[in-house]
Formats: structure tokens, C-alpha cells, sequence
């Protein structure tokens, strides 16, 4: 991992992080390291560790690569089983007192760990958020998201965002159809990138008894080209 470009962020994040998620996120080795063949690995743990009993791994460009417009993508094997939540997605900065959703966030893909062949993009703005998040779903024909490599991208544009699974576009936002239903695009400042592996969540539940510890999000690589 090139801690030139990437943070990690660690604890519960105020009562899991807005979402009810049960994990602490660590900078430890054990939660993300190199696999030895090139792939960053982040690893869900279930384990007791300051106060929570799933550890993992939360990391970010923020302050160090932040990008408005381009093709960002990343090559991704995800976990699997009830209660997982791995998620590769970009974040607005905030400016002027600014906070969520006002910032803006571009999810890129979430996967509920129950549902291996299925993802998400979504992006969450001023009166479209959480559970009214204006949101896709893509689902393999044949296949797991878990059990092989997919790319998962976004081209970000002025005045839209597109969004692709292994160069498949499957989900088109335009500023005009947001701006048309009475809200606002917020999107057109800097994020930063974020890949993390959650644990319980409103999103995805909690893990239960045939949830197997510990569960891996693999990445091959993460690319950002300039519009």
C-alpha cells in the first residue's frame, strides 16, 4: 500500500460509523496487508479488540489524492457471508461547515456479503440519501462477485456520472435529472477515495452463525485518470 496516497482511518467512528456498523477499524497488519503476489488485502476479523468484536481495515485518500472529474476504477475480489459489507467509494470535502450529505458521496460499489453476485452504486446528496440514495443494483448472469476479480469504475463528468462493471456501463446519472426533481448536484468539487470492509450495518444486518471469520477484499489495483 503506498501510504503516500493512502490513510488509514481506525476506530468505531461515533457508534459505527452513522450506520450501526459492529467493527474497529485498525492500521494493523492483521486487518490490511500485501499478499505477497501485488494485491492489498483487507480482512474482517472476528475477535475481541477495544470494545468491539470484529476488527477490520478503513482506508483513504483524503489530503493526499483528491480528484475532481476522470475514470476511477479498481480491480476487486470481494468477501462473502451474512453481516459483510466491502464498499470502494468517493467522498466529498468539506467546505465552508459542509457535512454529510451536503458533501457528497459517490458509491462506486457496495456489496451485502449475503448476496455475492449482486452490487450497488449510489450517490447520496441534499435530500437524496441513506435509504433514498438514488441507487442501481447490477447483478452477475453467471458467476460471484467473491469468487473472482471484477473492475468496478466511474466516469465522472461536469454534468453526469456513469458507472461500469467490467467496462459494462449499467447506471447513468445526470445533474439534469437530479436538478429536475427539486435537488441539487453536488459534484462538481474535490473527493477523495475510500475502500473499506464493514461488519453488521442497517445496510447489510449483523453476521450470523454460518458467517465465516475471516473474510478477505482483495485488490488488484486502483486507478484514477484525469478527465
Amino acid at each position: 500500500m503506498d501510504l503516500s496516497k493512502w490513510n488509514f482511518e481506525t476506530g468505531t467512528g461515533n457508534n459505527g460509523w452513522g450506520n450501526g456498523e459492529f467493527q474497529y477499524y485498525t492500521d494493523r497488519t492483521e486487518n490490511a496487508s500485501l499478499d505477497g503476489d501485488g494485491n492489498l488485502v483487507i480482512t474482517a476479523r472476528k475477535e475481541s479488540f477495544n470494545g468491539s468484536n470484529y476488527t477490520s481495515a478503513r482506508i483513504t485518500t483524503q489530503n493526499k489524492l483528491e480528484i475532481t472529474y476522470g475514470r476511477v476504477e479498481a480491480r476487486i475480489k470481494t468477501p462473502f457471508g451474512q453481516g459483510l459489507w466491502p464498499a470502494f467509494w468517493l467522498l466529498g470535502i468539506p467546505m465552508q461547515g459542509q457535512i454529510w450529505p451536503e458533501i457528497g458521496e459517490i458509491d462506486v460499489m457496495e456489496l451485502r456479503g449475503q448476496l455475492p453476485a449482486e452490487i450497488a452504486s449510489s450517490l447520496h446528496g441534499p435530500g437524496y440519501s441513506a435509504g433514498n440514495s438514488i441507487s442501481k443494483k447490477y447483478q452477475l448472469a453467471n458467476g460471484r462477485f467473491d469468487t473472482e476479480f471484477h473492475v468496478f469504475a466511474v466516469e465522472w463528468f461536469e454534468d453526469k456520472i456513469n458507472f461500469f462493471v467490467d467496462d459494462l456501463l449499467y447506471h447513468v446519472i445526470d445533474k439534469v435529472d437530479i436538478e429536475d426533481r427539486g435537488d441539487e448536484w453536488v459534484y462538481n468539487d474535490p473527493f477523495f477515495l475510500i475502500l473499506n470492509v464493514a461488519v453488521g450495518g442497517g445496510y447489510v444486518g449483523p453476521p450470523n452463525d454460518f458467517t465465516r471469520f475471516p473474510q478477505m477484499m482483495t485488490i488488484d489495483y486502483v486507478r484514477v485518470y484525469s478527465e
